[in-house]
């Protein structure tokens, strides 16, 4: 009987230890989603913002952020968390906009930050585009100026039918 009791004990560790490690290789073929969380940015976004940018052209630039300090509106802070479902690896990247009234003054984080971030708006130009000057296009004269259609008078016959002109051989 007691050889019986413990093959029997021996048994159900052996099934629950087996049990626990099938969850582990369970929980990989189970579907879990990816989870993003915050503000999405691409660098091109933050390339855009310049200094003394309005809160107004930020908010443009960037969308809303996460958080606004309730006692200062002076710091606006932009978060993105990413977990992902299949490593459970965790991205986290944070942008913070410091204003000085209604105007952007520094920018700190983990983006960087265009080379002419401190040239403001009203003095830096856009690109200029070298196009060679626009010619009307004019599409290439016919030698033979007749229609290659020739309508009915509608005055003449009260059928609406087109007669096709052969353009003739004789040069």
């Amino acid at each position: 009987m007691l050889i019986k009791k413990q093959s029997l004990t021996l048994m159900g560790a052996a099934a629950l230890a087996l049990s626990l490690n099938a969850c582990s290789v369970m929980d990989w073929l189970v579907y879990k989603p990816d989870i993003p969380q915050g503000n999405y940015m691409e660098t091109q976004q933050v390339e855009k913002l310049r200094i003394d940018m309005t809160k107004e052209q930020v908010e443009y630039v960037l969308g809303r952020p996460v958080l606004r300090d309730s006692f200062a509106d002076d710091t606006w802070y932009y978060v993105y968390h990413y977990k992902s479902g299949r490593d459970a690896s965790v991205t986290h990247k944070e942008l913070i906009a410091h204003f000085n009234g209604d105007k952007l003054a520094s920018v700190s984080g983990d983006y960087t930050l265009s080379k002419d971030f401190n040239t403001p708006l009203e003095q830096s130009a856009l690109p200029e585009a070298r196009r060679p000057e626009l010619v009307p296009q004019v599409p290439a004269q016919r030698p033979d100026t007749k229609p290659l259609v020739e309508e009915k008078n509608p005055a003449r016959s009260n059928s609406s039918e087109v007669t096709p002109v052969v353009p003739s051989t004789d040069k």
